[in-house]
């Protein structure tokens, strides 16, 4: 699509915005134009607290299928919409709420006593209906270290930010052995020579990156807190390994500084050196502008998984 019909859909989208009173919401790893016509940018659960704060009869979550899942929960009563029911999530998909139940059960009879099941934002309904509390890549460390030092604590899906987790907090966290796909595959040889060519650059890096890319990075942080950092700071240039969706934010917030992104450990079938997200790829202008005029597909959860899921995220809200 070129740039003139690209302009044209953008033009339909906003007409019926204000025709069917509707709010666009777009993750910070979505394509460019898709930012661009979005109302509000940011994290999942960001962007679902501040779903529960406007007034509109239609809200559009353009991300991925569980980002829809958890705007419903914390809004029931409004019309969620999202771009493409297929968008799912590698990481929410490598912890189905059955296998998490039986393992939860395996570790209490090891333990002789039920383990405090903490559950990155990134998961199912179901999973989040499992869950004691969730977190976020932002507050799961201050989270953990609240939570009472006598009790083990089982933490999923994300291995990589549970072993960081533990690095910081000292504690012993049994790890669900799930992944996000882009995060694990930064090159670390990539990595160390950016390094070698950028002397003196800062690496930023999200939690959910592998150890030895943590090992190289000067800042780790959620998506928000890496672009919070880079407006922040004087520096004018960085080496970011994350989803480079961001870059466009980061650009737009930053236009005179430059970002260098961290390519994956393959680049063959990605079409760049760019490490993206296929899912969120997945949302394209037609079909937000498909979703908004046919007013699907919209996003249901079953009222009691959503009640326990709402209680492990009130929870978290009430803890940080």
């Amino acid at each position: 699509m070129n740039s003139e019909e690209q302009s044209v859909l953008k033009e339909k989208i906003n007409a019926l915005k204000k025709e069917k009173n509707a709010v666009i919401f777009a993750h910070y790893y979505t394509r460019p134009e898709i930012q661009e016509i979005a109302d509000f940018i940011g994290d999942s659960l960001a962007l679902a607290q501040q779903a529960a704060r406007v007034q509109a009869d239609i809200l559009v979550m353009c991300g991925v299928h569980f980002m829809g899942e958890t705007m419903k929960i914390l809004c029931p009563d409004k019309k969620v919409l999202i771009p493409d029911m297929a968008a799912g999530c590698s990481l929410a998909d490598s912890c189905k709420a059955e296998d998490l139940k039986q393992f939860i059960e395996q570790q209490t009879a090891l333990l002789n006593t039920k383990p405090i099941v903490v559950s990155y934002v990134n998961t199912t309904a179901e999973v989040k209906a499992l869950t004691d509390v969730v977190v976020t890549s932002s507050n799961a460390r201050k989270i953990v270290d609240r939570l009472p030092k006598d009790k083990p604590i089982l933490f999923g899906p994300d291995h990589n930010l549970g072993s960081y987790i533990n690095s910081v907090t000292g504690r012993e966290m049994i790890l669900w052995n799930g992944a996000c796909h882009v995060h694990s595959r930064f090159s670390l040889e990539a990595l160390l020579r950016l390094k070698a060519e950028n002397p003196g650059v800062e690496v930023l890096a999200h939690p959910e990156c592998k150890a030895p890319i943590l090992a190289q990075s000067d800042v780790i942080g959620s998506t928000k807190a890496l672009l919070q950092h880079t407006i922040n700071s004087p520096a004018k240039r960085f080496i970011i390994a994350t989803e480079s969706g961001i870059l466009f934010e980061m650009q737009r917030a930053c236009p005179d500084k430059q970002f260098i992104p961290v390519p994956p450990e393959v680049t063959e079938g990605i079409g760049c050196s760019c490490n993206e997200c296929e899912y969120m790829r997945m949302n394209t202008l037609e079909k937000v502008y498909a979703c908004l005029k046919d007013g699907k597909p919209e996003m249901h959860v079953n009222k009691e998984t959503a009640a326990k899921a709402v209680s492990s995220i009130n929870r978290m809200l009430e803890m940080s």
